[in-house]
């Protein structure tokens, strides 16, 4: 897919987290496998990548309450639980994803970038220390940070008017269905990740679809790197 031209000039960037930076919703699927079979509880693999990919952790916290109200703790426990079990997981693969964060830091040399993920704040300064991005950001915000998970918008405008510009000169990274159609409801591109062996996502409303972040073209944006 080629990128869209027009529109406003892009000043500012806005990553994802979870599948764009790190390739750890699956490891993420494999947690949450964990915890409910840990409790004798009914659970499919395709059930916990369904609850996982693209979704806030207070989305997914809400369903787990749905779907087996045996669940008694608070989201902040759950939270806890699930991830000691990932954590178990990550120590056997490096989830780093180079090229994308190759990019983070060359558009951060020119340009404002953020993180906006539906993880927890915890979830996400954990993954931001992996990936060595700290100082290349202007903040980040996970899930405790707005109401409304993707594909609500609300998340990426939020960023936006913390970044300072509008919602039209952002350009959003993303791997999910509902981050690219909280992107493009919030009024800014979208360049999605599809990432080989990973569940299919529907990423048609993006502007452009790339297999690795290596390949962005920031010309065909206006963007200029050093």
């Amino acid at each position: 897919m080629r990128p869209t031209t027009g529109g406003e000039m892009i000043q500012a960037f806005i990553f994802d987290l979870d599948g764009t930076l790190v390739d750890s919703e699956v490891l993420w699927c494999k947690a949450m496998e964990r915890l409910l079979a840990s409790r004798g509880l009914p659970v499919t693999e395709s059930y916990c990548c369904d609850l996982v990919f693209g979704r806030a952790w207070s989305d997914i916290v809400m369903r787990l309450h749905a779907d087996y109200p045996s669940i008694r703790e608070d989201d902040e426990a759950l939270e806890r639980e699930s991830f000691r079990h990932y954590e178990v997981l990550r120590t056997a693969v490096d989830i780093r994803i180079p090229s994308s964060i190759k990019l983070l830091r060359q558009l951060a040399q020119r340009h404002p970038v953020a993180i906006v993920s539906g993880s927890t704040r915890r979830q996400v300064e954990a993954a931001i220390e992996l990936i060595g991005a700290g100082d290349a950001l202007r903040f980040y915000l996970g899930s405790e940070d707005y109401a409304r998970g993707k594909p609500d918008p609300a998340c990426f405008l939020l960023a936006a008017r913390r970044l300072g510009v509008a919602p039209e000169s952002c350009l959003v990274f993303e791997d999910s269905t509902a981050g690219v159609r909280a992107a493009k409801a919030a009024g800014m591109r979208c360049v999605a990740l599809r990432l080989k062996g990973h569940p299919a996502q529907d990423l048609d409303g993006a502007d452009e679809i790339l297999a690795d972040l290596a390949a962005f073209n920031p010309a065909a944006y206006g963007v200029e790197l050093e």
